[in-house]
């Protein structure tokens, strides 16, 4: 379920939210320099030092940094509400840092500058806000709302929990620890506590740091809960919010494996700023990079330096164990860099390998892929195998959910195979066969894994081929059979109307005539006039059974093939009709038998469409064999075909007496007018 995000009808700034959008961060800056300049000249002892800590500017810079990435946000999006509460940070940030200035140079032990009171106050007790707001601007991102239903209203209980846990800060008694001693006279350092909490300063602090921790984890609590309810576009944007956590934790170890000058203060740097850095990023622009890509290498860095730093602990021991010594700073160099040397790459290649095999599956290895892809199809011939080991392929090679192989087969039939559930959103891929669509891949639509790079395409486009060349098989072998089962049953077919010509007409013929021969002898001596008159009879009769006869065997095979052969039949086809038509062919074409028959019959009826339709004046027949081929062409300067015009009997007839024989036939009409019939035909042996 995806929050929903506020619909803005104009996103430009105007009138007073420009002045708003940029005053946040124009105040942040300036309090920058007016924080440094107050440290450059406060004094390096004294209560001042004592009780600020240190110079506030590097704090000051930090609510800067905030202010202009919230000035970023509004800029573009003004009415953002992460861009307000993350202005409001940067201001909280920017005053507290120069408060802490303030105190250092103007709190001395007579006498101090004026609003101390207030300064003092703002450090020490309305900084314990810092935390809340942070947690409000982790609840609220990306869509500037608490998430919907009840989780919604437990925000709300959290924020109210943490405004309470900030109160019993601002309450409490300057007691024992808290208390700050040798103030100058009109500095007061409570001026909000209430006295009645006297003696029990410990209890609210307690209750008040219960409170703030745990409204603190509810904020963490309620990324985890919206980064699982996001998809899309959001989902990336809470991946920007989890890459700031891996940099910050990743700086965190370092800081503490390592000695590093003011590791505090750049711990501090990296927590506080990297977070709302990745959020601006996740608002204003969130494809600058791909992230999946950015958090995958990101999460393998970390690790390795998290898997580097614990062996350079590890080794550092057990050469303090067995030297019984402290180590020198040059040896210790040397053994973290030998570690380096030795672990970096093996780890990080093994770890590269592992976070990319979780996190987007086997698309990395696309050789193997591919090849254990082709290994499996080659083992398995039947065809719903063949496709089930493709879902199987597509789905470990991207680690996604669901895939959906669907093949269209003969009849309207759909041959359908599926791995997972099928999700709410999905997304259809055509599965291609020399241009022609034979199927479908379907895979889901949403997540980290559905996002496919260039080279991912790559892999899915090699995948896809297997998938269609499987398909394609498939459907051949079932165009084969299909094919066999129509061969069988039209030469049943052809068998049972010839026996039933030969049993129907010519048996009964053949039996009247016997007859009637035989009545003619019988009557020929007594009545010669009668037996000729029988005679003659018998003599039509036969004439009648002779032209059946002549109809049968011209049905079965065109009698001018055999009396002329093709390129003389083809003549005598011309000599009928009422185009005049040229011949080209040679005299002594030797061919098979099916090729001669396809060819006659190709021609007569390219030769009857030049008669009936094509309003044609001349006509040209050419017939030549050619690279193993036969290629016949008929052209006419008539009409030509329309271009919308659709295919009739005749004109697929032409067509698939040619796809009998594994040839072609092409019908165009060329721009000056006209049709051209062009079919070839391959030749083969007879055996």
């Amino acid at each position: 379920m995806t929050e929903p995000v506020p619909q803005h009808t104009d996103t430009r700034p105007r009138g007073p939210m420009v002045v708003a959008a940029l005053a946040v961060p124009a105040l942040c800056i300036a309090l920058v320099p007016a924080a440094l300049w107050l440290d450059m000249g406060a004094p390096t002892s004294g209560p001042g030092y004592d009780v600020s800590l240190g110079p506030g500017w590097p704090w000051t810079l930090i609510g800067a940094l905030l202010g202009v990435l919230a000035g970023v946000i509004l800029v573009k999006e003004p009415r953002q509400r992460v861009g307000w509460v993350l202005a409001g940070s940067g201001l909280f940030w920017a005053l507290d840092g120069f408060s802490q200035s303030y105190i250092l140079s103007g709190l001395r032990e007579a006498d101090s500058w004026p609003g101390m009171t207030f300064a003092l106050w703002f450090l020490n007790r309305f900084g314990s806000y810092l935390t809340s707001v942070t947690a409000v601007l982790v609840m609220i991102f990306p869509t500037g709302r608490f998430l919907s239903g009840r989780w919604g209203t437990a925000s709300w209980v959290a924020t109210v929990a943490m405004v309470i846990s900030g109160l019993c800060f601002l309450v409490i008694p300057a007691e024992g620890d808290r208390s700050i001693p040798d103030l100058p006279a009109g500095v007061d350092e409570d001026p909000t506590s209430i006295s009645a909490l006297s003696g029990h300063a410990d209890q609210v602090a307690t209750l008040g740091l219960a409170l703030g921790i745990g409204g603190f984890f509810f904020a963490l609590l309620s990324v985890v809960v919206r980064y699982r309810r996001s998809e899309g576009l959001d989902r990336d944007r809470m991946r920007w919010l989890l890459w700031s956590v891996i940099v910050v934790v990743a700086v965190s170890i370092g800081t503490l494996a390592f000695s590093v000058p003011d590791g505090d203060f750049i711990g501090a740097l990296v927590a506080s700023v990297v977070p709302p850095m990745a959020m601006t990023i996740a608002i204003v622009r969130p494809t600058l990079v791909s992230i999946q890509d950015l958090l995958a290498r990101t999460a393998v860095l970390a690790a390795v330096f998290a898997v580097l730093v614990a062996a350079d602990a590890l080794v550092l021991w057990l050469f303090t164990l067995i030297l019984d010594d402290e180590l020198t700073q040059a040896q210790v160099v040397g053994v973290v860099l030998i570690v380096s040397v030795v672990l970096y790459g093996p780890v990080r290649q093994r770890l590269s390998a592992a976070v990319r095999r979780v996190m987007l599956g086997e698309r990395g290895n696309r050789y193997d892929a591919v090849a254990g892809l082709a290994s499996t199809l080659e083992n398995t011939d039947d065809t719903t195998e063949q496709l089930a080991a493709v879902a199987r392929a597509v789905a470990s090679a991207f680690a996604v959910p669901f895939v959906s192989v669907e093949v269209d087969r003969g009849h309207g039939e759909r041959l359908v195979t599926t791995v997972g559930e099928r999700p709410a959103d999905v997304r259809t891929l055509p599965i291609t066969y020399r241009d022609a669509t034979i199927g479908r891949l379907v895979l889901p639509a949403r997540g980290l894994r559905s996002r496919l790079t260039v080279r991912d395409e790559e892999l899915l486009g090699d995948l896809v081929r297997q998938a269609a060349t499987a398909a394609r098989t498939g459907q051949l072998a079932e165009e084969v059979q299909r094919s066999r089962e129509t061969l069988v049953t039209a030469r049943e077919e052809e068998r049972r109307r010839i026996r039933r010509d030969l049993h129907d007409g010519f048996g009964p013929a053949l039996s009247g005539i016997v007859f009637q021969l035989e009545a003619a002898r019988m009557t020929v001596e007594r009545d010669p006039a009668r037996a000729r008159s029988q005679l003659e009879t018998v003599s039509a009769q036969v004439q009648e059974v002779v032209a059946d006869v002549r109809r049968l065997v011209h049905e079965l095979r065109p009698p001018a093939l055999d009396d002329r052969g093709l390129v003389g039949a083809l003549r005598q086809q011309a000599e009928h009709l009422a185009v005049p038509l040229d011949v080209t062919a040679p005299e002594d074409l030797r061919l098979p038998a099916a090729v001669e028959v396809a060819a006659y019959r190709i021609a007569g009826e390219a030769l009857t469409n030049v008669a009936r339709h094509a309003e044609a004046t001349r006509a040209s027949l050419l017939v030549e064999a050619a690279d193993d081929a036969l290629v016949l062409e008929v052209i006419d300067d008539g009409c030509g075909i329309p271009v919308d015009r659709a295919a009739g009997v005749g004109l697929s007839s032409l067509r698939e007496r040619a796809a009998e024989l594994g040839g072609t036939t092409t019908i165009t009409s060329p721009p000056g007018g006209g049709t051209v019939v062009r079919a070839r035909l391959p030749l083969r042996d007879p055996a």
